[in-house]
């Protein structure tokens, strides 16, 4: 077994099953790989609670870049009625579980998923 199958390696839990996060669909439903065979020379381990986490990382980070663009005048998902208000959900969930007891997160900060929802209030939905 190699030295990164022995523990998570967002929280560092050692008896956990652990889980590589690579092929998927990002929070808009565009394919990504993030371990494509070229760079796949590192690959991360996630125990169970830390790849949920994860997942909300990279929800986090997608509704994030979307609000970017929307907020500087380019194209952006958020731009859709549909996606704005299934964005905003998404953060709401985020943190309702990150401020669950015993949920703290080593990928997530709560503050930063507050910051971003207080800024997707201040714009006009779409319609």
């Amino acid at each position: 077994m190699d030295s990164w199958n022995h523990a998570c390696q967002a929280c560092g839990s050692p008896s956990n099953p652990l889980t590589k996060l690579s092929l998927g669909k990002d929070f808009f439903g565009r394919p990504y790989d993030r371990l494509s065979p070229s760079s796949d020379q590192n690959p991360r381990w996630y125990c169970t609670s830390c790849s949920l986490h994860k997942h909300f990382q990279r929800d986090f980070r997608d509704i994030l870049a979307e609000f970017d663009k929307l907020r500087s005048g380019f194209a952006s998902e958020l731009s859709k009625a549909d996606e704005f208000r299934r964005a905003s959900l998404r953060l709401h969930e985020i943190m309702t579980i990150l401020n669950a007891p015993q949920q703290t997160s080593t990928l997530l900060n709560n503050r930063d998923v507050t910051v971003l929802m207080e800024r997707l209030n201040t714009l006009t939905m779409p319609v």
